[in-house]
């Protein structure tokens, strides 16, 4: 297949200039080297493409660079025997965006270390609704499971529900078969997280409390946000229960004591999803391709995009005004 000698990228500089992203025509040579070059179906935007995008968060570590940490799309050339030509595959994460040009231009050129082929039983826009966000929910809830996290401990929490991770944990926490409250402070959205299967919609003031422990309301759960939501988790989860930490929507501290843990022997697990090692993702997008693929993925992608688009769903995103998850199609591609 040949490659377009010129073709569209949303690219983000920092120079004398100053920090600046839009659309721009680049060449494939203008990209990180890299085993395979694919021809870009679909990506997504998550947070952190909002603040890489704007330049309000210090997510690029080299300039200039394509955005996007998410991409899907089909294999046009690859000097790695494991991919040919027409081959469906999927990249998230893994310093796309950070350190790499990402998923947002016509074509991408990709470490085949990190390529995953598309598993079966996703089709390329299903795999970027799930994207970096979906593999994130998955990852905490393997975590979760590997430390004897069940069902029978109790209802699993899910703060900062109406965002991409949030959304996805409930779709992804109830077709495993756990029972999830969904904890949000846009009571107005109490439909929409209980069509993804949230058993129950909470306000945020359920986890508001000053004591180190408190009555033991869940089995465990993910938390998005950091600090008193946090805290107040690990105060009310049950003994042995699993709490989950993916993200930091309102901040980066936590002030907590050792209380839960040494007395009710809560365990407080790291997901950090970009540099998962290869067996791990592997086997999280096996499991988001099978068992815990939600049957309402649809649902969970509330808005679609094409590059053009990009700013305008990054300020709403920063803003606190994104639901779900946002799909960027790149090109017309099932």
């Amino acid at each position: 297949m040949t490659i377009l000698a010129a073709f569209r990228a949303f690219r983000i500089h920092n120079d004398g200039d100053g920090y600046r992203s839009g659309i721009e025509a680049v060449s494939i040579d203008d990209l990180n080297p890299g085993e395979v070059v694919i021809k870009t179906a679909y990506s997504s935007v998550n947070y952190k493409d909002a603040l890489a995008g704007t330049g309000q968060g210090k997510i690029l570590r080299r300039f200039p660079l394509v955005g996007g940490i998410d991409v899907a799309g089909h294999v046009v050339a690859s000097t790695d025997p494991a991919f040919k030509e027409g081959d469906p595959i999927l990249v998230t994460g893994s310093g796309l965006s950070e350190t790499r040009d990402g998923g947002y231009a016509e074509y991408a050129r990709l470490e085949s270390r990190w390529v995953i082929p598309l598993p079966t039983g996703l089709s390329l826009r299903e795999s970027m609704i799930l994207g970096t966000a979906g593999f994130t929910a998955a990852l905490a809830l393997l975590r979760m499971t590997e430390n004897r996290q069940s069902p029978a401990l109790g209802p699993l929490a899910v703060t900062g529900a109406t965002g991409g991770v949030g959304s996805l944990a409930i779709a992804i926490f109830a077709k495993a078969g756990y029972e999830v409250h969904a904890i949000s402070g846009k009571a107005d959205q109490a439909g929409y997280l209980t069509s993804l299967g949230a058993h129950a919609v909470l306000g945020r003031e359920v986890l508001e409390t000053a004591a180190p422990m408190a009555s033991a309301r869940f089995g465990g759960g993910l938390d998005n946000v950091g600090g008193a939501m946090l805290a107040g988790l690990l105060a009310q989860t049950a003994p042995y229960g699993n709490v989950a930490s993916a993200g930091l929507a309102a901040t980066h501290e936590l002030h907590a004591t050792v209380m839960p843990f040494i007395i009710r022997g809560v365990s407080l697990l790291g997901v950090a999803s970009a540099g998962t090692a290869r067996d791990i993702r592997d086997e999280v997008w096996r499991r988001l391709a099978g068992d815990w693929k939600p049957a309402n993925l649809d649902a969970v992608c509330t808005r679609e995009t094409d590059l053009d688009g990009l700013p305008a769903v990054f300020e709403t995103m920063l803003a606190g005004g994104s639901l779900g998850r946002t799909v960027v199609r790149v090109a017309d591609t099932p």
